[in-house]
C-alpha cells in the first residue's frame, strides 16, 4: 500500500511509459553488443507486472545479448524475489551448462566478464535497503578469480551502490564493506548499479587501483523534473595496441521535452 501510494503521489506523473520506448529506439541504433539491465524492472512486484516487463525485455535482442539483476522493487513483497527468478530466468544464468538461475551469475561474452549480483530484499515499509550476503561475497570473488586468470575484462553488476553515502540510510545497500573487500582482494574492472537514478561516476579500490562505479538515470524518467531525465550509458571496451584494457563511456539522454535524444557526457574509463 505505501508504494502505491508513492507512485500515485510523487511518481506517476514523472515516470512515462513511451520514454521507455524512445530510449530503446535510440539505443537499437548505437547497435550494442549487450544489453545490462541493473533493476527495479516493475514498481510493486504485481504478477502483471512481471508478464509485461518479460515481453518488454523479450522484445530487446536475443537471450544472450541480454543480462540483468533485480532491485528493491522486483522484491518488494515476501514472494516476489522468487517469482522473478523464475520469470527472468533465462537473463539471469551463467554460461556453464545447466546452471540455474542463480546469484551470483558469469557470462562471458567476447572478453567481457558479465557478473550479476543480487541486492533485491523484501522490505518494511518505508525501507528500499538492499543486502549483499556473505556466500554472495565468496562467490563472487571466485567468479572474479576466474575471469581474471582468463585475462578477461570485469564488469559486475549490482542494484543498489556498493558505496558509503550514495544514499540515505534506509535505501542504503547493507554490505558495502563485504562488497568493497572482495574488490580489493579480487580486483575487477568495472562495476554498474541502478537504484538513485542518478548519472554517478563513483570509485572504490581494487586489486590494482581505483574500480570506476557507475550510476545510470531511470529509463522512464520524464524531461525537466527534479531527477535526471530518462538515459542509458554506453560503454566500448577494448585493448589497445599494448595490450592493455580501454573502456569509454558515452551517456546519452532525453535533451528537451520533444523527446529528443543525444550524448550528454563522455569519459574515459581505463586507463
Amino acid at each position: 500500500m505505501t508504494g502505491y501510494l508513492n507512485w500515485k503521489l510523487n511518481r506517476k506523473d514523472e515516470m512515462e511509459k513511451g520514454i521507455f520506448d524512445v530510449l530503446v529506439r535510440d539505443l537499437r541504433r548505437q547497435k550494442p553488443d549487450h544489453i545490462v539491465i541493473s533493476g527495479d524492472i516493475v514498481n510493486l512486484s504485481l504478477d502483471a507486472e512481471f508478464a509485461q516487463a518479460r515481453q518488454r525485455i523479450a522484445k530487446l535482442g536475443p537471450v544472450d545479448d541480454i543480462s540483468l539483476v533485480f532491485g528493491n522493487h522486483d522484491a518488494y513483497v515476501p514472494g516476489a524475489f522468487e517469482t522473478a527468478c523464475r520469470i527472468f530466468s533465462p537473463w539471469i544464468k551463467g554460461d556453464e551448462a545447466g546452471t540455474k538461475a542463480f546469484f551470483p551469475y558469469m557470462r562471458v561474452r567476447d572478453q567481457v566478464a558479465i557478473i550479476g549480483t543480487s541486492s533485491a530484499v523484501a522490505t518494511p515499509p518505508f525501507s528500499a535497503a538492499g543486502y549483499f550476503s556473505t556466500r554472495q561475497a565468496r562467490d563472487m570473488g571466485v567468479l572474479l578469480q576466474q575471469a581474471e586468470e582468463r585475462g578477461l575484462f570485469r564488469v559486475i553488476i549490482i542494484h543498489h551502490p556498493p558505496f558509503y553515502h550514495a544514499t540515505g540510510w534506509n535505501r542504503r545497500l547493507w554490505g558495502i564493506g563485504r562488497f568493497q573487500k572482495v574488490i580489493s582482494v579480487y580486483g575487477a574492472e568495472l562495476v554498474l548499479h541502478g537504484h538513485t537514478h542518478l548519472p554517478t561516476l563513483s570509485f572504490i579500490s581494487g586489486k590494482r587501483g581505483r574500480v570506476p562505479v557507475v550510476g545510470v538515470p531511470s529509463a522512464s524518467q520524464a524531461y525537466g523534473c527534479h531527477k535526471p531525465p530518462a538515459g542509458y550509458n554506453l560503454f566500448e571496451i577494448g585493448k589497445s595496441s599494448r595490450q592493455a584494457w580501454q573502456c569509454h563511456l558515452t551517456r546519452r539522454a532525453l535533451m528537451d521535452h520533444d523527446d529528443n535524444i543525444g550524448v550528454f557526457m563522455r569519459d574515459v574509463l581505463f586507463p
